[in-house]
């Protein structure tokens, strides 16, 4: 997983918010954080980095990228109206911040400690600038 990905076309940077492979799915997914409502424009952008990094990024066995654009508030009927056309894997969800945990997540997820053991055994495997 990969925050600020940047991605350069035609010696522009553009940028990624989260950015990572999702294994089971055999996809890379980039995901667009925004504040606020839904813009009909942002469908556009996810889409062009979806295409990008399709381009550049995706091996011929991959699925085709995910694009997935999250917000504070989604108007449901602008986001289907902007995706209409698209034909490449976009979705948009509003989401909402929590200090805890949801229960139905607490199963499927590892604990802290988990995730520090495994993350602690690739520490001692490799360097920093290895892992990145």
């Amino acid at each position: 997983m990969k925050r600020q990905y940047r991605i350069t076309v035609s010696e522009q940077d553009y940028y990624l918010d989260l950015f990572f492979y999702h294994l089971t799915s055999r996809a890379f997914v980039a995901i667009a954080l925004k504040r606020g409502e839904f813009k009909p424009e942002h469908a556009g952008k996810i889409n062009f980095h979806c295409s990008v990094v399709d381009e550049k990024l995706r091996h011929s066995t991959d699925q085709p990228t995910i694009g997935l654009i999250l917000y504070q508030t989604k108007d449901q009927i602008l986001a289907e109206y902007a995706l209409r056309g698209i034909l490449k894997p976009i979705g948009v969800s509003d989401y909402e911040l929590t200090c805890t945990l949801p229960e139905d997540l607490k199963s499927s997820l590892p604990s802290i400690e988990e995730l520090k053991a495994e993350l602690s055994h690739y520490s001692n495997q490799y360097t920093a600038e290895e892992m990145l």
